[in-house]
């Protein structure tokens, strides 16, 4: 019996080439202002439209700043390429949700929230966490500026099918552990390319339990397994989540399509290439030390003594030492955001930390929502005022200091404790280093200034 994966993709394949790879039919293609300039150039230079111009979304995301959005971007290149995006989006009758619109965010935010991002459906964009999408049992993939051409003039792509593998994770979680540490462990146990040409569908008792916001993040997490993407079979949590959505099926539509989304789970003799297990009560709080997100250990655990290649430059790199233990270690800034941790459960989760404490003296804070609809409905619950009084301040929707690509840079040598999704050499900034961990951890290293394991403050 086929595989979901099986299910979702052989459902698109438009044609195969004998030896080759498959014309596969795309539901829904996503435009942020970095890799999308030179495609729309394509289509100009050969005089085509975008084929199905209904099914492409565009937003700027990277490079917008998390402030004064209702003033003209300082930055140049920044400035240029979201007003590229706008320009391109306008001239070839795209969506666009442009700054301060109140639609607008991280695209890997807004496409769940918005219903855009529907079970079944094959999604693509010119962006490596494409693959968050997966959450709502999609087939989603990053792909390359000239492959985001060729859905744009065909709303098709070429593609080799990759391998399938299931990942289960059983048991119960325990206190302080979130979804993401179980995509931290699960790139500790897999490393950086243990998933590489692979298809993850993520199962078990875990996973089942887990929310949306959750399955958004373990998701959101595949690629830095070398995973071409993961997805969680659609059920009873996906259908909440999705029902009422601006873009979701409406009334008789609705039934039809639930009745249909149902049918995807992979079978009980369903063949997988690969399946691993792994278990919940062997997961704690996580934080990486290295440079590459497989680097990392349990928040009480100690550095490995030793490790591959690159393990003696990311310790000289990061300024730690083999056997070290991280907790105590003193933090200078903590980033709450991007589309691995940017919803509304991880600023409930923060805020339940930072609850009736103050922010640590030194600490600098950039707290991020990951669209305006977070934004919002933070300020409707409260969470605004918690976070205010306990010293923090919301910053505007964006990428932010996920990436070296707006103004929310860490300077060279300062440490970050970080809820995004990778911590290579001047990612967050030239020279700035990085620890991967989850708002839990987040918050309580924001309020004690230093790495702190966060089950001793909930």
């Amino acid at each position: 019996m086929n595989t979901l994966f099986d299910k979702i993709w052989d459902r698109h394949v438009v044609q195969s080439i004998d030896d080759g790879p498959q014309q596969l039919y795309i539901d829904r293609l996503y435009c942020h202002e970095v890799t999308s300039p030179q495609a729309f150039d394509g289509l100009r230079r050969r005089g085509l439209p975008c084929f199905r111009p209904g099914q492409i979304v565009c937003m700027p995301d990277h490079n917008t700043p998390t402030h004064d959005q209702d003033k003209p971007i300082e930055d140049p290149v920044s400035r240029r390429q979201v007003e590229t995006l706008a320009r391109n989006a306008a001239e070839f009758g795209l969506t666009h949700w442009g700054m301060m619109s109140p639609d607008n965010g991280i695209i890997h935010v807004v496409g769940p929230e918005k219903g855009l991002s529907l079970p079944g459906m094959t999604i693509v964009c010119g962006d490596s966490h494409t693959s968050t999408h997966g959450a709502v049992g999609a087939v989603a993939f990053g792909i390359g500026t000239s492959e985001v051409e060729m859905v744009m003039a065909s709303q098709c792509i070429l593609q080799q099918k990759p391998k399938s593998m299931r990942i289960t994770i059983d048991g119960t979680l325990g206190k302080g552990v979130t979804a993401k540490d179980v995509a931290l462990y699960l790139m500790s146990r897999l490393t950086t390319s243990g998933a590489t040409g692979y298809f993850v569908e993520y199962a078990g008792s875990v996973v089942r339990n887990m929310s949306m916001e959750g399955r958004l993040t373990l998701c959101n997490l595949s690629i830095e397994m070398g995973a071409r993407g993961g997805f969680v079979a659609p059920d009873a949590v996906t259908f909440d989540y999705v029902k009422g959505k601006p873009y979701a099926p409406k009334e008789a539509d609705w039934d039809k399509a639930v009745s249909y989304w149902r049918t995807l789970q992979s079978g009980p003799d369903a063949v997988f290439d690969k399946e691993l297990t792994f278990k919940a009560e062997d997961i704690d709080p996580r934080i990486t030390y290295g440079t590459n997100p497989g680097m990392g250990i349990g928040i009480t655990e100690h550095i490995p003594e030793k490790g591959d290649a690159n393990f003696e430059k990311a310790l000289k790199y990061m300024g730690f030492k083999p056997g070290q233990r991280l907790l105590g270690v003193p933090v200078d800034y903590v980033f709450l955001g991007a589309c691995t941790n940017g919803r509304i459960e991880d600023f409930r989760a923060f805020a339940s930390i930072v609850k009736g404490r103050r922010k640590a003296d030194g600490i600098v804070a950039w707290l991020v929502p990951g669209s305006w609809a977070v934004e919002r409905q933070l300020r409707e619950e409260g969470l605004d005022a918690v976070l205010t009084e306990a010293g923090f301040e919301i910053r505007q929707p964006g990428c932010s200091a996920c990436l070296g690509m707006n103004d929310d840079k860490v300077p060279a040598g300062k440490l970050c404790v970080s809820t995004s999704n990778r911590n290579f050499e001047g990612r967050q900034g030239p020279g700035a280093r990085t620890l991967l961990a989850s708002p839990l951890v987040a918050a309580a290293a924001a309020v004690t200034g230093v790495i702190t394991d966060p089950r001793e403050m909930i």
